[in-house]
């Protein structure tokens, strides 16, 4: 009678890691359509959601861009078990990825001409309604 052999230890760690990828991916995509819903239910228009602008200079990810008359917001995303985790979790490096991504996606679009931009967060916790920090920082520059 043959037994497999157990998985590593490295094998588990890989494995675990995996899930908890797997579990902060999903918690995020559910992020994400908290904020989605509450923007739109306060008037906002989602022009994208995970806009990723590509490699090099420019790459960055957008959570969401929505946009309400002539103002476009970019907006990032961030779950955490508090809002204050939250709010910390958005780091200087973050900031300056979506400021590039930012103007790939309106170089990308010439319809934005004449827009004016800002830069949001949406922080989500366990049993709160997302709260949107409007202007949360300036692009650099």
């Amino acid at each position: 009678m043959s037994h497999a052999p157990s998985p590593s230890r490295a094998a588990r760690k890989s494995e675990a890691r995996m899930a908890r990828g797997a579990k902060a991916r999903r918690l995020g995509r559910w992020a994400e359509l908290a904020c989605v819903a509450s923007l739109a239910l306060r008037g906002w228009r989602i022009l994208d959601r995970g806009v990723v602008t590509g490699r090099g200079s420019g790459a960055g990810e957008i959570d969401i861009v929505a946009k309400r008359g002539r103002l476009v917001a970019f907006i990032e995303v961030k779950a955490r078990p508090s809002l204050e985790e939250a709010s910390a979790a958005i780091s200087a490096v973050q900031r300056e990825r979506l400021a590039r991504a930012a103007a790939v996606y309106v170089g990308r679009r010439p319809a934005l001409e004449g827009c004016d931009f800002r830069f949001d967060a949406m922080l989500v916790a366990p049993w709160r309604a997302p709260r949107h920090l409007i202007d949360a920082w300036r692009a650099a520059g």
